[in-house]
């Protein structure tokens, strides 16, 4: 209808207006649409001819002739946008935001660092693309090996923003995170001689293994030690530590590889008393020498409650109060769980306040105000006891 219009103040300026302009608009209409139709027809054969000409000259695809090539979309944006020039902290924070999907929130969570600093960071990412005009290219098979390490991190990062949801009425984004395994599985494709891609494509899968026993039929949480370890999912827990025998040995190894160590001991474990809590703070210990982190050491430190005992995990949870992990609701969270097991009922309630202060997904805030009110009835008997 618009060419139609289009046609008509061409022609009846010369020609006159029609004795009915209507019948006359709706007659060109048609013979345009007619005509679009026609076209289209002709150009979707045209494209079947190509491709079937472009098949009987191939016999593998591209991806298979030639493992460098990047045949996901995503997967190639990624790459892309993890460009060199970047600091390696704008390059995993601009491309979660970008090709992830990840909000401002869930990547500032993601690094521990306040939403307007994650904001600036993201400014200040896309002004030097802008400044230095950086070419927006696919980068060369050569060049590859040089962007992985921001690539496993944006991979890693959109995974674990799956597996516990920053917020909503859901514990696991299962989309979320298929597609991080999807990509994973891709990368290992792309090089399956690097022993980090294969590591993080076991901690993945070992880590994904558990999440059918993760929550109840309502969506309410299932810790760890309650979880019904037959609904874990033997086919993941199988791809898993057949990519961890591939990544090689554990000396020399790299985070991922270390992490999927992890979890490879919580997936062999057929029982939660009968897991290796020593060799897991061992681990953690490892890890956290080889790539520092307050997230780690706070592992480390449950792992140790699990291992020592819970009083030889407080001296190192108090070493992690303050700045960065003040707003991460897991850092109270093990304090509480720490203290609970110690029976100092009202310190584990305080502990638990705090972290419903600093809890955004709903399921947890469930499952952590269910623990508060167990720890102030124990207090409150506690209390009338003494008295």
């Amino acid at each position: 209808m618009q060419e139609a219009l289009a046609a008509a103040l061409v022609h009846w300026p010369v020609d006159g207006l029609p004795d009915n302009p209507g019948a006359w608009l709706m007659t060109v209409a048609r013979n345009r649409a007619r005509d679009h139709l026609r076209r289209r027809r002709r150009l979707h054969r045209r494209i079947e001819a190509l491709a079937r000409e472009a098949a009987a000259d191939r016999d593998e695809p591209p991806a298979l002739e030639d493992p460098a090539v990047i045949a996901d979309d995503r997967l190639r944006l990624i790459f892309t946008c993890c460009h060199p020039a970047l600091t390696p902290e704008s390059q995993v924070a601009l491309t979660l935001r970008l090709v992830g999907g990840l909000s401002t929130g869930e990547i500032a969570r993601a690094f521990l660092l306040p939403e307007p600093t994650i904001a600036q960071r993201l400014v200040r990412a896309k002004q030097l693309i802008r400044a230095r005009r950086l070419p927006y290219e696919v980068p060369q098979a050569a060049d590859l090996p040089g962007r992985l390490a921001s690539v496993l991190a944006v991979i890693y990062l959109v995974f674990n923003e799956g597996h516990t949801a920053r917020e909503g009425d859901r514990l696991v984004r299962e989309e979320v995170c298929q597609e991080a395994l999807r990509l994973g599985a891709l990368l290992a494709a792309l090089m399956p001689e690097e022993s980090e891609v294969l590591g993080l494509g076991a901690l993945m899968e070992l880590t994904a293994a558990r999440a059918p026993a993760r929550t109840g039929p309502d969506g309410d949480v299932i810790l760890l030690a309650d979880q019904d370890r037959g609904r874990w999912d033997a086919d993941r827990i199988g791809r898993g530590l057949a990519l961890l025998e591939r990544a090689g040995p554990r000396e020399g190894a790299g985070p991922y590889r270390l992490q999927a160590a992890i979890a490879a001991c919580h997936a062999r474990a057929t029982t939660w008393e009968s897991t290796d809590w020593g060799t897991i703070a061992a681990l953690y210990g490892q890890l956290h020498t080889l790539a520092p982190s307050p997230v780690i050491a706070l592992n480390r430190a449950v792992a140790v409650s699990m291992a020592e005992g819970p009083a030889a995990a407080l001296p190192l949870l108090d070493a992690l109060e303050g700045p960065p992990l003040a707003g991460y609701h897991h850092l109270p969270a093990a304090r509480g769980d720490v203290l609970r097991r110690l029976r100092r009922w009202p310190e584990a309630a305080a502990a638990y306040r705090r972290t419903l202060a600093l809890t955004r997904n709903r399921r947890e805030q469930a499952f952590f105000a269910a623990r508060l009110a167990e720890c102030e009835a124990a207090a409150g008997g506690s209390a009338a006891a003494d008295c």
